[in-house]
């Protein structure tokens, strides 16, 4: 077996279910980051052959997939990609307001010093990378994108709530895919960071509502700026 692609020695000791969230992880990011596009058909016997895991390995890392809502699973189709729509996106958004708002306003509620810490010092590891790629500016940075992730989980953390942060975690990742396949020049500029600094100003004054409503506005500006690219993300979607 070839363990290379999963960075652990699949025959020292990677057990199936080793094997099976290596896959996992491996599908999530080429989904995340549109190297598999909405909508195409993912054949388990190909992905196998590709990672040098078995058939089932594959299968339940699809099914993992499934439930957060990644892929879709047809009795007749096989499983493919989950598309895309501006009405998904319309939806997730807002469900993703008022989920992660609810989050926000009970982790100001119940965070301590460290939670606060935790956020100041996510926002400035954020700020201190560029949020594309310095040597192509139509791709994304991958830094900054692991501490865009890092930062807005920390604004959470301490809900108090395993099920908030659950579901919040499967609308950041819906929510990302579509933030990603819409990189490009729109003609419109926005200050992403003065975004993100409202957000961490109104948590450190305690100011919940204030917080809750700037972290709305910061997500309704992406909805716009995603929509924007709407014609670009359908004909990625409509040829597959």
């Amino acid at each position: 077996m070839e363990s290379i692609a999963f960075g652990f020695d699949v025959q020292g000791g990677g057990g199936p279910r080793s094997l099976t969230s290596a896959v996992l992880e491996r599908l999530r990011a080429d989904i995340l980051s549109a190297r598999l596009i909405p909508g195409q058909k993912l054949h388990i016997a190909g992905l196998a052959k590709q990672f040098s895991v078995s058939l089932a390995a594959v299968r339940e890392a699809l099914s993992r997939l499934v439930a957060d809502g990644l892929v879709q699973a047809s009795d007749q189709r096989g499983f493919r990609v989950s598309p895309v729509s501006p009405a998904d996106l319309e939806d997730v958004t807002r469900t993703r307001i008022d989920i992660e708002g609810l989050a926000l306003r009970r982790s100001i509620e119940r965070g301590d010093q460290a939670w606060l810490n935790s956020v100041e010092s996510s926002f400035a590891a954020l700020c201190a990378v560029p949020q594309r790629d310095p040597d192509d500016p139509m791709k994304h940075n991958e830094v900054w994108i692991v501490r865009h992730r890092i930062f807005h989980r920390a604004l959470v953390n301490a809900c108090g709530s395993h099920w908030l942060l659950g579901f919040r975690d499967i609308l950041h990742e819906q929510s990302e895919r579509y933030r990603r396949l819409s990189i490009r020049e729109t003609g419109k500029s926005r200050d992403v960071e003065a975004e993100h600094a409202a957000v961490v100003h109104a948590v450190v004054g305690c100011d919940a509502d204030a917080a809750v409503a700037a972290l709305t506005k910061h997500f309704l500006t992406t909805m716009q700026f995603v929509e924007l690219a709407a014609p670009r993300i359908s004909e990625v979607s409509a040829t597959v």
